[in-house]
């Protein structure tokens, strides 16, 4: 198998954003708060410099990595808003291990080029994609700050996630369903508009691992809603649903294109 190359400045910038993670996950509690946030949004800026390298650049390339690496982006992202409006969120450093690490495999896994024949409007169906994959990556998140809060409430002991329990339960719905509105609009634009966006040669539905695992993922998240909705469901059992869900969703592009990719070696976007 021979991986694909990334470009130099992608590299460098690659190591940059992760020597940047690595420091604000190490000084996250030496350093005071403002100094903390310094660090961050170097690393943020790093980040987002390092995605545009890769997906804007004169040869645009994708794939499980950059996916990954998008979403990582798009969860920091969202963290940054919230820290503004929670200042006792304290998930710094688990964030940063997650974006360094993102990182560092899109630079070695950088993606294959986008089809020639696709559509311009391709990168926005891209882009709904991983927006969804960002905000239920924040869904996921914060149901494990919730799941840790009620851990340590039952042991007696102060909860460390830094926000009320039904916060993080509004919060982590209110990701939920928006996830759940653009993954809606990312297969339907699939469904209806298939030979558009991928070119003449890709007509009508297709069946493969990827639209299955969509699919299977949609159901989930949309069974998670109607529950939550009609039935009241909380705790343990809409956790397990929204695992589920984001399991599927993460098997369905990340996981098929690791498999053509670093598995069987297949380098077509």
């Amino acid at each position: 198998m021979i991986l694909a190359s990334p470009s130099p400045l992608s590299v460098a910038l690659g190591i940059a954003t992760a020597a940047a993670y690595g420091v604000a996950a190490a000084a996250a509690t030496r350093l005071g708060r403002q100094g903390t946030q310094g660090l961050f949004a170097l690393a943020w800026i790093l980040h987002a410099l390092t995605l545009g390298t890769g997906l804007l650049g004169r040869e645009a390339r994708f794939g499980w990595a950059p996916a990954l690496s998008v979403t990582a982006w798009l969860v920091l992202t969202v963290y940054a808003v919230e820290s503004r409006l929670f200042p006792q969120l304290t998930v710094r450093r688990a964030l940063a291990v997650l974006g360094g690490v993102a990182v560092l495999l899109a630079a070695v896994f950088p993606g294959a080029p986008l089809h020639v024949a696709a559509s311009p409007w391709l990168p926005l169906h891209l882009a709904l994609g991983i927006a969804s994959y960002g905000l239920f990556a924040a869904a996921v998140v914060h149901a494990w700050l919730m799941r840790r809060a009620e851990k340590q409430i039952r042991q007696a002991a102060e909860p460390q996630a830094g926000l009320p329990l039904l916060t993080l339960e509004r919060l982590t719905f209110r990701f939920v369903t928006a996830g759940f509105v653009l993954l809606t609009a990312t297969l339907a634009a699939g469904l209806l508009f298939s030979e558009q966006l991928y070119g003449p040669s890709v007509r009508g539905w297709k069946w493969d691992h990827k639209s299955v695992f969509s699919v299977l993922a949609w159901l989930a998240f949309a069974v998670l809603l109607l529950g939550r909705a009609r039935f009241g469901w909380r705790g343990r059992i809409a956790l397990r649903v929204l695992y589920a869900g984001a399991a599927l969703l993460l098997l369905a592009y990340v996981g098929s294109r690791f498999v053509l990719e670093v598995i069987l070696g297949r380098g077509v976007a």
